[in-house]
């Protein structure tokens, strides 16, 4: 592991990263991404202008992105062991947002029960950059259930992945590399060029766990049908990450996402995702869980493979 820790530590470090997250959730105040994307605005402000989009984009990403890794990692350097362990925990909960994905779509499933569409669209709208103004309960449920598959991926297994590689630095990298590509990665006017290098290194740091995150929900859902799914129907989808993430999710659950939805005005006819009926309220609370559940593996893995270490350590 590039982390430098032993596989024991890392179970240990990153149980604690996923319960300080579960426990006290994301920080109201002070939180470091927060900065970080006022950062980023003041960086894109500066440099997005023509010519040679695609290279300010690249030094773009690297100003806002490596300066505070190199720190983090040099800090966890230096540090005594206790404290090293601390930094390698403490950047793990402020990168990963299992809580996060449960406060923000639960409130849409209960609104959705209680038949209040007015407030299930004011929900979604907060967490989807579609249109909800005129969304029924199927369209909400839909956005609800790809909002929760999509960012397990994106907030808290690809931190789990890239903690797992290279402790706490590797996290803030992953999560700061995401965001970027959040605020920059959309094929528009503006960003078409510019945010070139934002989308593609995300893509690259995100292969191997959003794979990884398919086949957690193919393991703990309809696994045949989750693989299906994710054969056929992941390389009709634009991201070659988010397809194979939503798709095997979508099987898993046994649900119909993807299709019709509202863009900027426009009517957008996106590829389908799963099989079975449309997605309902409930399986919003469905798709919560299945999250929580692979993360639960995921953790498992590792304290199994810390296990085997100790064991072969003292043999």
């Amino acid at each position: 592991m590039l982390a430098g820790l032993s596989w024991p530590w890392l179970a240990l470090l990153m149980a604690a990263g996923i319960g300080l997250d579960l426990l006290l959730g994301e920080a109201r105040r002070w939180h470091p991404l927060v900065g970080f994307g006022s950062l980023a605005k003041r960086i894109e402000h500066t440099l997005n202008r023509a010519p040679g989009l695609r290279l300010r984009g690249l030094l773009a990403w690297a100003l806002a992105v490596l300066p505070g890794v190199a720190l983090a990692a040099w800090i966890i350097h230096l540090a005594p062991w206790w404290l090293a362990c601390l930094l390698h925990a403490a950047l793990l909960y402020f990168c990963i947002g299992l809580r996060s994905l449960r406060e923000h779509t639960m409130p849409i499933a209960r609104a959705l029960a209680l038949g209040d569409l007015p407030a299930a669209r004011m929900l979604t709208s907060f967490i989807v950059s579609r249109d909800t103004r005129a969304a029924d309960e199927a369209d909400l449920a839909k956005a609800g259930v790809e909002s929760l598959l999509e960012n397990g991926n994106d907030a808290v297994f690809g931190t789990l992945f890239w903690f797992a590689l290279a402790g706490g630095p590797g996290a803030l990298l992953f999560r700061l590399a995401n965001t970027l590509d959040a605020m920059w990665g959309y094929r528009n006017e503006r960003f078409f060029y510019f945010g070139w290098a934002a989308a593609r290194i995300d893509d690259v740091l995100n292969w191997i766990p959003a794979r990884l995150t398919a086949f957690s929900y193919a393991w703990l859902g309809d696994h045949t049908v989750a693989l299906a799914c994710w054969k056929e129907q992941a390389p009709a989808w634009g991201s070659p990450n988010a397809g194979p993430v939503m798709a095997a999710g979508a099987g898993a659950l046994g649900v119909a996402l993807g299709g019709p939805a509202i863009y900027d005005g426009e009517l957008e006819q996106r590829p389908p995702l799963g099989r079975g009926q449309p997605a309902q309220g409930a399986d919003i609370v469905r798709a919560w869980r299945l999250v929580a559940m692979s993360t639960a593996l995921w953790l498992a893995v590792v304290s199994a493979l810390a296990v085997v270490s100790f064991g072969v350590f003292h043999a």
